[in-house]
């Protein structure tokens, strides 16, 4: 494999201007293709084989216009000064329904006087719309036609608000500030890593034309696929870091090739033969670590998966093709524009000091090793008291529409107006049918935690039947799974009762996760593991990469614990508690829940992007131990020499996640608090101690492999570990009694 990177490099090297103009059209033509033929957004929230799947199913079948997906939108009315009944209100809301009824789609729009559509201040109303044959991507804009059939409502002082019934990971996400302030960070560092302009603009232009590329793809395969709202977000926070740090990788040891004389394009070539293969294992293991949330068995998880995969792919292709071609076309010019004086060609400050820790952690590994797991202990072990349950819109953003419809629906009808249950009846026996509805409706309103059960609504077919029923607890509330709990325990002879509605949605989506859970991680471990065996052909090196990287993992929920579920953090990231968790703490910190999807995806995010500074690290103490043959001695070069780099590589990583925490939806929090944790901790205690440390510890043990293993593997080495392999054969031969010098050779390429 780096023979094939080592030509494709050379090539792009030689043919820049072709390179560049390739990404660049198909960057430009993949943007204006979504600005022509939009961005489809779909949220594919089905959960196959769940009791909520199966109510849902059944709300489709006969029960008339709103009832399906995107099938109803409601509008909700605050009168601050004077009530929704008085004349002039009246005749405004009356001409706004006639206005919404004309807009296409709409076939029901059901006034706020109706029972249950107004509050008991009579100052909160709530308008009803449902549609038939609305496209569910298109709710958004039919919403906005909405609201602005409501102008007589708005010009007597009304506000009118639309409510979404969407969880915050759900929502759209727009953004834009964030990933400048992390842009703009990145180039700062790299600034100063290398001290000139020109080549602190290589990865950054990179990783722009991968981001570009990346979200055209992504946008237009909403054409194809249901794309859910949240994956620009997650692709551009992940292929952003991930584009910048690999072609970082790259640019560093093209420096040092430069400096040690070594022509332009022969530099090219090694590079990309070298650190070009290094970065295709570790994308490949971010590849592999996403992909494998397909088993989760949640769509929208597996969706998310994949869809952030496209974006490491993009970072992986640019960086083994276009950096090639931009050092190619740059030339020795790579260092012009200077701005520091530091930034050495040869690694600039700070590799000395990165050397010296090598060597310090080499002297005393055992204290270094019990020191370093202690303190990753104390950090992981808020995690046991992690919390996980619904994100509701009471965390959304005090700017946000979905807020402040959230916030008026709680203080006129209740914390669980916000989300409401459906309880669907089967009713598969057709004479006892009246008999067991009627039992089913006195149960559910008798359920302990219900505060309001609609009239039961048969459908066309006299089989099923549904109840709308409205908690005493918001969606966010744990109780309010128990009180779906409660419902499907309900057992009524000729009925059988299903729970439907987000609350119950998402509480099956998390018992589906939480079930498929050890296989997902089984997976990722087990196939990142078999790719660093690949790579350095070292069982025990793959087995202790991906044991640290679970380490690394802990550290990061337990930050999120501390900040999110004990609630410590949560005012510094920028959120506000909602209306129904205001107490005497909330002033200092309040807890916030966590989706139970979000520990499974950040698991697999961190997995991948820690391999990939092992990698690197692996890499350059696999090199130094092929040319001294000292283990300890290497570990320390290994260090001395990446760590830098690899510093450098998680400051800007840090910062693109850090950026996303000013985001103001939870759900972006929660992923950049978590990311830019692990990245810290994998980039100091497990790169800068713990590894260093453990391989001291195994010595030789390091680069052990079976013979029967050796010959099965296939030779997939990268950074030149085949030239490595031979020279290590070749000392071990050559400190052999036995034979003259090419005998001894001769010995070892028989093998």
């Amino acid at each position: 494999m780096s023979a094939l990177l080592g030509r494709l490099g050379h090539w792009c090297a030689q043919h820049g201007r072709i390179v560049l103009a390739l990404w660049i059209v198909a960057a430009g033509a993949l943007t204006v293709g979504t600005l022509v033929y939009g961005r489809p957004i779909n949220n594919n929230v089905a959960i196959p084989g769940t009791d909520a799947q199966r109510a849902h199913d059944l709300m489709r079948e006969g029960f008339g216009p709103g009832y399906e997906v995107g099938g109803a939108i409601q509008i909700v009315l605050y009168s601050p000064d004077i009530p929704l009944t008085s004349p002039n209100r009246r005749g405004a809301v009356d001409r706004t329904l006639t206005a919404m009824r004309r807009i296409e789609h709409v076939v029901v729009a059901q006034s706020p006087y109706r029972l249950g559509g107004l509050a008991s201040n009579l100052r909160i109303g709530l308008i009803t719309v449902k549609l038939h044959g609305q496209d569910s991507t298109r709710l958004g804009e039919t919403s906005a036609r909405l609201v602005a059939a409501a102008k007589p409502l708005r010009d007597i002082g009304v506000e009118v608000v639309p409510a979404d019934s969407s969880t915050p990971a759900d929502k759209e996400v727009h953004t834009g500030v964030s990933e400048i302030v992390g842009v703009l960070f990145a180039l700062l560092v790299l600034v100063f890593a290398f001290g000139t302009l020109v080549a602190a603009l290589v990865p950054i232009f990179t990783a722009l034309i991968s981001l570009g590329v990346a979200l055209g793809i992504i946008g237009l395969l909403g054409h194809l696929v249901d794309v859910p709202k949240s994956a620009s977000i997650m692709a551009t926070m992940i292929g952003l870091g991930v584009g910048i740090d690999y072609a970082l990788f790259l640019l560093s040891r093209h420096r040092k090739l430069l400096a040690d004389g070594v022509p332009v394009l022969e530099s090219v070539r090694r590079t990309a033969a070298s650190s070009g293969g290094a970065v295709v294992f570790a994308g490949g293991t971010v590849v592999i670590a996403l992909t494998a949330l397909m088993l989760a068995g949640f769509p929208l998880l597996r969706t998310l998966g994949w869809i952030t995969g496209i974006a490491v792919i993009c970072a992986v292709a640019t960086s083994i093709t276009l950096v090639p071609a931009l050092l190619g076309l740059l030339g020795r010019r790579i260092g012009a524009l200077r701005v520091l004086p530091g930034g050495s060609k040869r690694g600039g400050p700070g590799r000395a000091g990165w050397a010296e820790l090598g060597h310090w952690v080499a002297a005393r590994p055992w204290k270094v090793l019990v020191l370093t797991v202690v303190v990753l202990a104390g950090l992981a072990a808020p995690a046991v008291a992690l919390k996980l349950g619904p994100l509701d819109d009471g965390y959304a953003d005090r700017g946000t529409s979905a807020r402040r419809a959230y916030e008026l629906l709680e203080a006129g009808f209740g914390p669980g107006a916000n989300g409401a249950l459906i309880v669907v009846t089967e009713l598969p026996d057709a004479t006892s049918a009246a008999p067991a509805l009627r039992r089913v409706a006195d149960r559910v309103g008798d359920t302990e935690g219900v505060a309001y059960a609609g009239a039961p609504k048969v459908n066309v077919s006299g089989r099923s039947a549904l109840i709308e029923v409205v908690p005493a607890y918001a969606p966010s509330d744990p109780r309010a799974l128990d009180v779906v709990k409660r419902l499907r325990a309900i057992h009524v002879p000729g009925a059988q009762v299903h729970v439907g509605g987000r609350v119950a949605g998402l509480a099956d989506a998390g018992d589906q996760i939480m079930s498929r859970t050890p296989l997902v991680v089984g997976v990722v471990v087990l196939l990142s593991a078999l790719l660093l065996l690949l790579a350095f052909r070292a069982p025990l090196v793959a087995l202790k990469a991906a044991l640290m990287n679970l380490i690394s993992l802990g550290a990061a929920f337990g930050a999120l614990t501390v900040v999110f579920s004990l609630g410590l953090g949560s005012r510094l990231v920028g959120m506000d508690p909602p209306p129904h968790a205001v107490n005497w703490m909330t002033p200092l910190f309040f807890p916030v829940p966590i989706d139970t999807y979000v520990p499974l995806m950040l698991f697999a995010v961190l997995f991948g992007l820690s391999m990939d500074y092992e990698v690197f690290l692996l890499t350059s103490v696999r090199q130094a131990y092929a040319r001294t043959g000292d283990n300890t001695r290497a570990v320390a070069e290994g260090l001395g020499s990446t760590g830098r780099v690899i510093s450098s590589a998680a400051l800007i990583m840090v910062a693109v996640f850090t950026a996303f925490i000013a985001y103001p939806d939870p759900l972006v929090k929660v992923f950049g608090v978590g990311l830019a944790v692990a990245i810290i901790v994998d980039a100091t205690l497990i790169r800068g101690f713990l590894v260093p440390a453990t391989m001291v510890l195994l010595g030789r043990l390091n680069w052990w492999l079976p013979r029967r293993l050796d010959r099965i593997l296939p030779d997939l080495a990268i950074e030149g570990h085949v030239e490595d392999r031979e020279k290590i054969a070749i000392q071990k031969i050559a400190k052999s009694d036995q034979g003259t010098d090419d005998e001894r050779h001769a010995a070892y390429l028989s093998r």
